[in-house]
């Protein structure tokens, strides 16, 4: 028997009957949660999970009926499994770096600035269950609502489904999240070693040009060079015309006589 997900099941079983939430999801909310559900391929067991999850607290303050009944625990887990399922794959795809760097990068895109506009993208706004005042004041585009709710939802699936099924998911948007940064950081850190370089010795900005790009509009190649002076470095490669700089900088940087 597998026991993690016997007392997975179990568990989302005994939460649902203790809250109620199982019974009253109407044939038109049932329907819009499988739909939320079918482009991010969830699969839960138990929808009233995943209601619950976008229950925000103002609803159950306004209705008696549903007081205590909102997102809260399930938010307080889903940031739990969330820092986990990052902080597992920056160990392994940062081998070679120092638990500062690591640290930096976790923090970044499990943030409320990150988590935010993805819930957008999975039509979570949509999905929200608000009190009266909540919803006329905005809280559907709240970017804390929406993060908690991410959170949220990560917590429901952990409950239903397990721990793998929670990082399958949690890795659909993290990943992307952290090579976005990792990208970013690389680009600061060559421009701006080289232009602190540069202006210390000759007072003036390394000036980039983009020579031409090649390619397919989904395969397209960016070529820069870097001019310091009357000295030109490159031209340097990239799948875009930042990451093409980039590599401009570093190739400058190797070269250049400080």
């Amino acid at each position: 028997m597998d026991r993690p997900g016997f007392f997975s099941g179990w568990f989302c079983f005994v939460v649902g009957d203790f809250l109620g939430v199982s019974k009253g999801i109407s044939p038109e909310r049932k329907k819009a949660l499988l739909e939320f559900c079918k482009p991010l391929d969830l699969r839960f067991k138990d929808l009233a999970l995943l209601d619950l999850a976008f229950h925000h607290r103002s609803y159950s303050n306004e209705d008696s009926d549903y007081k205590h009944r909102n997102n809260e625990r399930l938010e307080f887990l889903g940031d739990s499994v969330l820092g986990l399922v990052t902080a597992a794959f920056l160990y392994k795809d940062m081998a070679e770096n120092p638990e500062g760097d690591l640290a930096k990068i976790k923090s970044s895109v499990v943030s409320e600035k990150a988590l935010a506009p993805v819930a957008l993208e999975f039509g979570i706004d949509k999905m929200l269950v608000l009190g009266k005042g909540e919803e006329g004041g905005g809280g559907r585009k709240k970017p804390a609502i929406l993060a908690d709710c991410m959170e949220a939802v990560i917590g429901a699936y952990y409950l239903d489904s397990g721990y793998a099924a929670a990082e399958s998911y949690v890795l659909r948007f993290i990943v992307p999240a952290v090579r976005a940064v990792q990208q970013d950081k690389g680009e600061r850190d060559c421009k701006s070693l080289l232009q602190e370089a540069y202006q210390k010795k000759c007072k003036s900005i390394p000036r980039y040009e983009l020579l031409k790009v090649s390619g397919p509009d989904h395969d397209q190649a960016f070529f820069v060079s870097v001019h310091l002076g009357d000295a030109v470095y490159g031209p340097a490669q990239g799948k875009s015309k930042k990451q093409a700089e980039q590599n401009a900088a570093r190739m400058a940087l190797e070269h250049w006589k400080s």
